[in-house]
């Protein structure tokens, strides 16, 4: 296949076939419950779609970063950053210390496989290199399930786009997360691109 979407389509397919073969062929360990966990069915009419309407403020952090998030949902300080929550969708920033700048094949090999190893039902989708406007990062596009619902113990399919972004020894992960099939495009890439280190 030709053209720009069967370029993407063989990244992505790169990216899976790697990540599994770098499990022995096995996307689970087994160690644990979660990881025998199936992937749950993706909603018919998904929520999560931020609102074009939605108004969006910066956010600066004590970890000497700043984003913009969409202005009322609700936050949570950590020690090495804060997430962002609105139902489904979330936004998760965390800082660390990392003596390399990150690659695709260092992503696929380690990121990529802790991923599958210790999340929800991951499936990695694609890992590739991104140009935001701070810089270049590494973006990890993969499927997840969510944590269950403490009233209803219902879980939805999440859509993840997990950028990493080096400076120096600094290590910035911005998880962006919402339930799979909404509409958010345009949201994540204001996001993901109004990252600035300070």
């Amino acid at each position: 296949m030709k053209g720009k979407f069967g370029k993407h389509a063989r990244t992505a397919m790169a990216s899976v076939l790697t990540v599994l073969a770098l499990l022995g062929g096995k996307p689970f360990d087994g160690a644990s419950a979660q990881a025998a966990e199936k992937p749950v069915a993706q909603e018919k009419n998904p929520p999560g779609d931020i609102p074009d309407s939605q108004v969006f403020v910066a956010y600066h952090s004590p970890l000497g970063f700043s984003l913009k998030v969409p202005e009322g949902w609700a936050r949570t300080d950590r020690s090495d950053g804060a997430t962002f929550a609105d139902k489904y969708n979330t936004i998760d920033v965390a800082v660390g210390s990392a003596a390399a700048a990150p690659t695709s094949a260092s992503v696929t090999k380690r990121e990529a496989v802790d991923l599958v190893r210790t999340g929800r039902a991951v499936t990695i989708q694609a890992v590739k290199g991104v140009k935001l406007r701070s810089g270049p990062a590494i973006l990890i596009e993969d499927a997840s399930n969510s944590e269950p619902n403490p009233v209803t113990n219902k879980r939805l399919r999440l859509e993840n786009h997990r950028y990493l972004i080096q400076r120096g020894g600094k290590r910035a992960t911005i998880n962006l997360s919402a339930p799979l099939g909404a509409d958010n495009a345009d949201q994540w890439r204001l996001i993901s691109n109004s990252f600035q280190w300070h």
